[in-house]
């Protein structure tokens, strides 16, 4: 047996029970997303970490084979690679039996997460310490001592990304 409907009655939603859902839609919106820009700003920190953490690697396995005898350098010089591209193009492994064997010590430079990817057109843009510069005024030199974020702006640990 099928029911008719009453007269002037008609199945779905009125229009206060839409405001509602959207306001309630609307309050759930504004209160998430400082909470997405909190999480995506973790996640470019963890970027950085990250970052900076392989090319120091880099660095001391640089240093490493140079006092194992593995790469020739100058007397004079103190050990740590002269640029970053060396880490990727790779150098001559003194202690080879084949000749022409190369040591390689990153695949590739990591960009800095925070610094905007427009900045970065001429290659990853980071901040050089020579082993000669003193740790509170960082400067380049002869050699890649350590690297740090030329980022402005602090973590949200509060120590600036410069520091890390």
């Amino acid at each position: 047996m099928i029911r008719n409907s009453r007269a002037g009655y008609s199945a779905g939603f009125t229009l206060i029970e839409m405001l509602v859902t959207v306001a309630i839609v609307g309050i759930l919106a504004t209160i998430s997303f400082p909470l997405v820009q909190l999480n995506n700003q973790r996640e470019r920190e963890f970027e950085l970490r990250s970052a900076l953490r392989d090319i120091r690697t880099a660095i001391d396995s640089y240093k490493r084979a140079v006092e194992e005898g593995r790469i020739i350098v100058d007397i004079k010089g103190s050990g740590y690679p002269p640029d970053l591209k060396t880490l990727v193009d790779g150098v001559a492994d003194a202690k080879s039996t084949q000749g022409g064997q190369k040591l390689y010590f990153l695949r590739r430079l990591p960009m800095d997460p925070m610094i905007a990817s427009a900045d970065q057109v001429n290659g990853p843009v980071w901040g050089l310490r020579s082993y000669s510069s003193p740790a509170n005024d960082p400067q380049p030199g002869l050699d890649v001592y350590d690297v740090f974020s030329t980022a402005t702006g602090t973590g949200l640990n509060g120590v600036p990304y410069r520091d890390w």
